[in-house]
């Protein structure tokens, strides 16, 4: 038989990140979601899952920067040893305007830089402000800290970091 093979076309973006992640230094997990951001036109390199980010921040391959106001990472927990640069502040949710500069201060504009939020919302709109000052390499890390909200509006139920079991602290 000639032409492709149809069992191997069916794992096409498989394929793809596998292949694009041998021929570049980048991890598939991020090829991956690099190729999904282009396709969805995206104003950022894209998004990771719960555990895709773990794995990278684990082996030192992404900075995990925490993006939640200091009272969520107090008070519902945090990932242990990462970064907070918090793009909104207070109970408010006012806007950080230093936010840009305070990433720049804590990660380089070249870092595979991974954001972290409640639910992977504001994360989204601090990756494309950081895209727009010039970083590279800045993710959403999917479905956030806590996850979205389901039937009952309670979070933690079906999606989120903490749903997953990575690891997380709480002071």
């Amino acid at each position: 038989m000639f032409g492709p093979d149809p069992q191997a076309l069916s794992r096409g973006p498989e394929l793809l990140g596998a292949l694009a992640s041998a021929v570049s230094d980048e991890p598939a997990s991020l090829v991956r979601a690099r190729a999904e951001a282009t396709q969805r036109g995206l104003a950022y390199a894209g998004g990771v899952l719960p555990a895709e980010a773990w794995a990278l921040f684990s082996s030192g391959q992404a900075q995990l920067v925490d993006v939640r106001t200091a009272e969520e990472r107090k008070f519902v927990g945090q990932v242990p040893e990462t970064l907070h640069v918090p793009w909104a502040q207070g109970t408010a949710l006012t806007r950080n305007p230093r936010f840009v500069r305070e990433l720049e201060n804590k990660v380089g504009k070249d870092d595979v830089v991974l954001l972290l939020c409640r639910s992977g919302k504001r994360s989204v709109l601090a990756a494309e402000a950081a895209t727009k000052a010039g970083f590279r390499k800045v993710f959403n890390i999917l479905e956030g800290f806590e996850g979205e909200l389901d039937a009952r509006q309670q979070r933690g139920h079906g999606d989120g970091w903490r749903f997953h079991g990575l690891p997380w602290t709480q002071d």
